[in-house]
This record gives structure tokens, sequence and C-alpha cells, in this order.
């Protein structure tokens, strides 16, 4: 039977939430870095294109070549370790050859990961808490963080591993299990910043160890890895209400200034702060809110478990990543690296997203089996009861 897809299923709001967010974000590029603001515009354009094709295939389809994607994603991370391309220190582009452009595997490594444990945690949702499909699980996930941690991408790492608890959790796992598991990391995790603070550790890089501590005592490095942290929060600042205008002249501009490296991408926030102030950095906090609130409300009317947590997949990383970059770029949370959806500059995560987009839109677009849903969906609330 030919399926049908209904425009009025089609979800206006979450394009218009990502659609402004990307304009946005290309004038406070095009403010930071000129001569990037053409480029993000193309990546835009590629975006959207990518998200609509993606909308119209039923996502249960793509689902079937799981291990496809599964493998896909392993290829595409080691490809960085044999053939990357490295850049301050980091390997995690690949060079596509004869269009000299960059790729960054990890940024589409998010994408894949969800897909695959979407379909994944689908056919073993009876299994969900047994100690076979959960070992299982966490042994497929292992070379996945290892490759992006060897790039070295902690952040990113962190990432992939909150947008896999986010599907373990939307899946059914026990709440035994989930309060076993705050029980032991918690406590592990206190014991893991204290041994990275210790001079002579091994566990983190030292650049890595010097942006903890630069966020916990930032007057300390105030001229050092701190620098970056204190002029962002001084730039939001100086925006006050209304900011000081796009591509403005002002001496006393933070951005102007070149106090703030990475403008267009990890600090791409305090450009937003400056140049259009209070009005305009709550205007993308509402914009991301918004993309993850309505990726959520499409998970919840999805016709099954697999297009459930695609959605809130995306929507985690819309939610998250969001709040990581915000709070890196205010003070409340160290260095981090993790770009702003929708709004830094990076085509490859620019395009993933928009990839993801897509996706919670396929789920939007397919006719529901009210019966069967609601049978999945009590099941994960008496699990997660």
């Amino acid at each position: 039977m030919k399926e049908s897809i209904r425009l009025k299923d089609c979800n206006f709001l979450l394009i218009a939430a990502v659609v402004i967010l990307n304009i946005i974000g290309i004038f406070a590029i095009g403010s930071a870095r000129p001569a990037l603001q053409s480029r993000q515009i193309s990546g835009m354009i590629a975006g959207l294109v990518v998200m609509v094709i993606v909308a119209l295939i039923d996502y249960s389809y793509i689902l079937k070549f799981y291990w496809v994607i599964y493998a896909l994603n392993l290829v595409l991370l080691f490809s960085v370790e044999l053939f990357g391309e490295s850049v301050n220190n980091a390997k995690r582009w690949l060079i596509i050859p004869g269009i000299n452009l960059q790729f960054q595997p990890s940024e589409l490594a998010k994408i894949l990961l969800i897909l695959f444990f979407a379909r994944f945690i689908m056919l073993h949702r009876e299994q969900i808490n047994t100690v076979k499909i959960l070992a299982v699980m966490f042994i497929l996930l292992a070379p996945i963080l290892l490759l992006v941690k060897r790039q070295p991408d902690l952040s990113t790492t962190i990432m992939l591993a909150a947008i896999f608890c986010m599907l373990l959790f939307m899946g059914g796992l026990s709440k035994k299990i989930i309060i076993g598991v705050f029980a032991v990391v918690v406590p592990a995790a206190s014991i893991f910043l204290f041994l990275v603070l210790q001079p002579d550790q091994t566990l983190i890089e030292p650049y890595q160890q010097k942006r903890i501590l630069a966020w916990l005592d930032p007057e300390e490095y105030a001229l050092s890895d701190a620098w970056q942290t204190e002029n962002s929060i001084m730039a939001i600042g100086s925006g006050e209400l209304t900011g000081k205008g796009l591509n403005n002249n002002e001496v006393s501009s933070v951005i102007n200034g070149n106090y703030v490296s990475e403008a267009e991408t990890d600090f791409i926030f305090a450009v937003i702060g400056e140049e259009m102030g209070f009005i305009g950095c709550s205007s993308v906090i509402i914009l991301i809110v918004i993309t993850g609130w309505c990726c959520f409300a499409t998970g919840m009317k999805a016709k099954d478990l697999s297009g459930t947590l695609i959605c809130m997949g995306i929507g985690t990383i819309a939610a998250l990543q969001g709040f990581f970059n915000i709070s890196v770029a205010t003070g409340i949370m160290p260095n981090t690296g993790i770009p702003l959806p929708f709004v830094s500059y990076g085509l490859t995560s620019l395009v993933s997203n928009y990839m993801g987009i897509g996706f919670v839109l396929s789920a939007g677009f397919r006719k529901r089996e009210p019966e069967r849903h609601t049978t999945e969906l009590g099941q994960i609330g008496t699990e997660i009861k």
C-alpha cells in the first residue's frame, strides 16, 4: 500500500525554529568571520535539502540497515585514525579529495549512533534489563567512544554517552538499574575529578586539565586558560538589552578586539550577546527550547518505539548541546568545544543536525498505530515506575 504524507502532519514550528536559529548564526558568523558567512549559507542550503529528502523517506526502512549504519560509523571514525587531518593538535577531520572540504565524522556519529540503537533497543526491548543485552550494548558503544576520545575529543565523547543514556532510559531501563548506576557514577565522578586535578595525572590531556582548573579558579588563570571565558562573559554583558549591532566598529568591542578566539564556533553565543544583546540571547535560548520540545513531543506520537527513540535522541542533541555551549560561554562549565546547534560555524555539524531534524519530521509524517503505540509507551512507563 502506497504511503501517504499529509502536509498537516508537518511540524512547521520545528522547521521555523531551526531555520531562524540558523539565520541568526549566519549573521553572527558574518560579523565574527565575514569570509565564512557564504560557506555557512551553502551549508544551510545543503542541510535543508538533506532534511527534506530524509523527511520523505520512512525512517523504518532506513533502520532495516542498522548494522550497515553501525559499520559505517566505525569505518568513518577509524578513517580519522588512519587518514585524519590534524588541526590544533586534534585529529578530527577527513579531507574530501578534489574539493578540499573538511568533514568531521564525530558530528555525524551522533546521528548514526541514535539510528543504530533506536533499532537495536526496539528489537530487544523485552530483554532491555537483562545483563546479556546491556553488556552487548555497552560493547557496541565502547569502540565508538574510544575512537572519538582518541582524536582527542572528550566533549563529543561525553555527548555520545549522554545520548546513549537517554536512549536507554526511554527504551525502558529499569528504575532499579538507574538508581544503581547513579549510586556508582556519582562517587566515581567525584573521585575522577579529584584524580584529574593532581599534577602528575595521566587520565586526561594536559590542556583538558587546565580547562578544568581555569573553570574552578578563573582569577588564577585569567591571563591564560580562563581568558576566553572571562572575555566572553564581558562581551555578553556589554551587549545590554539590544546589543551594539552587527558588524559594528566600536573600539570597545570584545569581538572586534579579538579577545575571544574561535568566536564563530565555540563562543558564537558571545558574539550574539555583544551584538544582539539580551534580546538576541533570549531568542536563541527560546528557539533551542522549542526545538528540543518539538522533537520530544513528536517522539511521544511516533508510530513505534524506534521513532520515539530517534526523536528523543535528536531532541537531546539540540537541548544538551545548546546547554553545554551556552554554559561554557557564560562560565557555568569549563570549556568543552561543543558547537551551538544550527548557530556555530561548521558544515558537518550543520548538515548532520538538519539530517537529524529530517528524521524527526519523518517520524511525524508516518501514520500512527494508536493501539500498538499506546502499549509500547505503557510498557516504558511500567518499567520506569
